[in-house]
């Protein structure tokens, strides 16, 4: 053998030899981790590494040396679960910002001396007691005052040492109680008529109560003063701070406005969105015509849309909010529903529960309104969200999406319809028919005073056995996604997945609420993760780019500080958030 024969002997042995190719260096690597995928298998694997905010290896421990060079930070997780982040497909993040800066009733349970004295301490700590300034409360968890069915009138707030107009907002969106100075300053008299889509309490004489429901908020609403530019900004940055550490990557922001877009294109302009940002505008069922609008969604898109996704996080405009109905739960009944709530037809004593002669409202599109609205949207290419409770607003939305689907535009689009707290069973796998998304608030399907004290006795044994049905639309093959309708309840999004999972409340929830909500079956881990991420993904058309750790998409990740595969039930509650990455940058960490 010649010289250059052993040479180029040699030369073929090194290349056979040789890696199959060269990764260049990733900008991190991950290891020695639970790395849980949610791809189509919903693989578990050990190592993932990062190149230009995108994942650029999922795999194991070994695989991973081959993108790690000298300037790759390494991450050792010790076992530690790396997974997508969260996607919140249903929140209200500058409500919730904002509700930050108001005195706040932190969703507590309170009897009505207890409200009164949490109402009273804020308007001793105003520094700023000008009487004609109105003092506004909020976090109020209406159903949950004590005891169960207490009534909630003017005349507790009436009775502070005051003279200062005083709203206070229901946790729920759908309520506020209003003194009298706060009646009077909205026009709200004796004959004055409930608006469309509202209704104002009254008592036995017709007086109001000062209670106003759904639209009828906004006689008061209307009237408190806007944030400041300034105020905006800061309810946005603390949603978005709030977000962080709960390890929410992306979020639809699921009823927006002007001032919202401005406060958040600000933040994104200067480098400090830490999440991916959706928005919904509304469509008012009481516009003149369908058109109208959309038009003002399509204008609102084309002012603040940034345009495909991208790795630094930015701003969508691709949805629009329609309202069907309101809520089911006692004291509102404003849930559009296909049988009538029951009513008490006996005695307090001696209660006799059967069905009366409310159905709550029509829906409040018009099935021809609806399906007009729906098809100008399909036509616009933007997504209808659309808040449906009660179980005839479920139906009258899936029935004008029946007809959408027929046309070729209506094919196209991916409708969610949000809450659906009580579906007809004949309508559970319509979902799947039509590629309507059910997006759930999974807290809600624990034994509380919003499902217990506000809804078992009015809905009947038979309906109130479907109250929440998660796992029962999942099982019709409904791709069902995760909304955390923050602020109506606190941002935890770690507990929505445990209530999902197992239906039952916190530990300190008390005796009375104690148990698992009814019979049916709670969502297994594996639905539950999968809600928060790809699914709700899918709702914002993101699902090729986010909610799985799969090679190509964007880096959004989380760190946990435990396992919700491995840890019993009841613990995944307890999770803590230990990093947020978004597009490859850490937006939060906590040390390990």
């Amino acid at each position: 053998m010649t010289l250059s024969t052993r040479r180029v002997r040699a030369l073929l042995l090194a290349l056979l030899s040789a890696p199959a190719f060269a990764a260049p260096p990733a900008d991190t690597v991950y290891r020695n981790g639970y790395v849980y995928t949610v791809d189509a298998r919903d693989s578990v694997q050990q190592a993932v590494a990062v190149s230009a905010g995108r994942i650029a290896y999922v795999g194991d421990n070994e695989g991973a040396l081959a993108h790690t060079g000298p300037g790759t930070r390494v991450i050792d997780l010790q076992g530690r679960m790396l997974m997508p982040g969260l996607v919140d497909g249903h929140m209200h993040p500058q409500s919730g910002g904002a509700r930050l800066l108001n005195c706040s009733l932190d969703y507590a349970s309170l009897t009505v001396p207890q409200f009164q004295r949490r109402i009273q301490a804020c308007l001793e700590k105003d520094k700023n007691p000008d009487p004609r300034r109105w003092l506004i409360v909020v976090n109020w968890f209406q159903q949950g005052m004590l005891p169960a069915g207490v009534e909630t009138t003017r005349a507790l707030l009436d009775s502070l040492p005051t003279r200062r107009p005083i709203v206070v907002r229901s946790s729920f969106g759908h309520s506020v109680l209003l003194n009298t100075e706060g009646l009077r300053l909205a026009g709200v008299k004796r004959g004055t008529p409930d608006p469309a889509a509202g209704k104002i309490a009254r008592d036995a004489h017709g007086d109001a109560t000062g209670l106003l429901e759904d639209s009828a908020q906004d006689m008061a609403m209307n009237l408190l003063p806007a944030l400041t530019p300034a105020q905006n900004l800061s309810a946005s940055n603390a949603a978005l701070e709030a977000m962080r550490k709960r390890g929410i990557t992306s979020f639809l922001d699921a009823y927006t406005d002007p001032e919202t877009l401005t406060a958040f294109r600000q933040l994104q302009r200067e480098g400090k969105l830490t999440a991916r940002a959706h928005f919904a505008v509304l469509v008012d069922h009481n516009a003149k015509a369908p058109t109208a609008g959309v038009a003002e969604v399509v204008k609102l898109a084309r002012r603040f849309d940034q345009g495909a996704i991208r790795v630094a996080p930015s701003m969508q405009v691709r949805h629009a909010k329609l309202f069907m109905d309101g809520v089911i739960s006692a004291p509102a009944f404003t849930g559009a529903m296909l049988a009538p709530y029951h009513e008490n037809q006996g005695t307090a004593e001696r209660p006799r529960w059967a069905p009366g002669a409310n159905q709550g409202p029509p829906s409040y599109f018009s099935p021809k309104l609806l399906l007009a609205t729906l098809s100008a949207l399909a036509r616009a290419d933007i997504d209808a969200h659309i808040h449906t409770d009660g179980d005839r607003a479920v139906r009258d939305t899936l029935d004008a999406l029946q007809a959408l689907r027929a046309t070729p535009r209506g094919k196209a689009m991916r409708p969610a319809l949000a809450h659906d707290e009580i579906v007809h069973p004949a309508d559970f796998p319509r979902f799947a028919q039509l590629d309507a998304t059910p997006v759930l608030s999974l807290q809600w399907a624990k034994p509380a005073p919003d499902t217990v004290g506000a809804l078992k006795d009015y809905m009947g044994e038979e309906r109130y056995a479907l109250v929440e049905p998660q796992a029962l639309l999942r099982e019709a093959g409904a791709r069902i996604a995760f909304g955390s309708d923050w602020p109506v309840d606190p941002l935890d999004p770690w507990f929505a997945l445990k209530v999902g999972v197992t239906r039952t409340a916190a530990p300190d929830a008390g005796a009375e609420y104690a148990g698992r909500l009814g019979s049916q079956p709670g969502l297994t881990r594996q639905a539950a993760l999968r809600a928060i991420t790809m699914n709700a993904a899918y709702t914002l058309r993101m699902e090729k780019e986010v909610g799985s750790i799969e090679t190509g998409k964007l880096a959004d990740l989380i760190v946990l500080d435990r396992n919700p595969m491995e840890v019993p039930a009841e613990d995944i509650a307890n999770v803590q958030v230990l990093q947020t990455m978004v597009g490859g940058k850490i937006v939060y960490f906590t040390s390990w």
